[in-house]
């Protein structure tokens, strides 16, 4: 038989986002973070698709962390994203360009990953129809017992792990795993 990529005899032995990150990192804990990543981004592409019908563009009338006008987009986005990992028993800091201080996930829910995250980059323009997308980064918390701000603020060399997913006609998850 010929292959043809969407028949349907393609989906017996699919190759899904936890097969992949398995398959290269052999670390259940950092496939359930992808995972929970891959879920919030799922909901914003969702949400992204839908802005115009939901009334959620315009702004939200506030300003983020970094002195940006906050747009109602970028507060759902925040939201989905911040409990989608928060609850994932993956994380142990969490710092988002939307919120003023860092998460710190209590330890009795806290995994052994730091992210820092934009939870939709480019959301000035989502009023004109332009591309947008999420974009994070992922460290391994070095320090024992509870997490602090110092776990996440490292350099770039010792991410485990950074992507990104950009939301337009189609969504698109990105990832590298450390090693170019």
């Amino acid at each position: 038989s010929e292959f043809h990529p969407d028949s349907i005899r393609n989906d017996t032995d699919s190759k899904t986002l936890s097969r992949l990150s398995m398959m290269r990192t052999k670390d259940r804990d950092l496939v359930i973070l992808l995972g929970s990543i891959q879920t919030a981004c799922k909901l914003i592409a969702r949400s992204v698709r839908k802005a115009g019908i939901a009334g959620l563009y315009g702004l939200h009338g506030a300003e983020n962390a970094t002195g940006d006008e906050q747009k109602k987009l970028d507060v759902l986005s925040n939201e989905m994203f911040v409990n989608s990992l928060y609850n994932s028993h993956a994380c142990a800091v969490l710092v988002s360009e939307e919120n003023e201080d860092p998460i710190i996930v209590p330890e009795h829910m806290a995994g052994k990953y730091c992210v820092a995250f934009d939870p939709l980059d480019g959301s000035s323009n989502i009023d004109c129809n332009v591309s947008t997308g999420t974009i994070f980064a992922v460290w391994e918390k070095k320090s024992t017992g509870p997490a602090t701000v110092a776990d996440i603020l490292r350099p770039g060399n010792e991410i485990v792990c950074a992507g990104y997913c950009a939301y337009g006609s189609a969504t698109e998850l990105v990832l590298t795993y450390g090693h170019g």
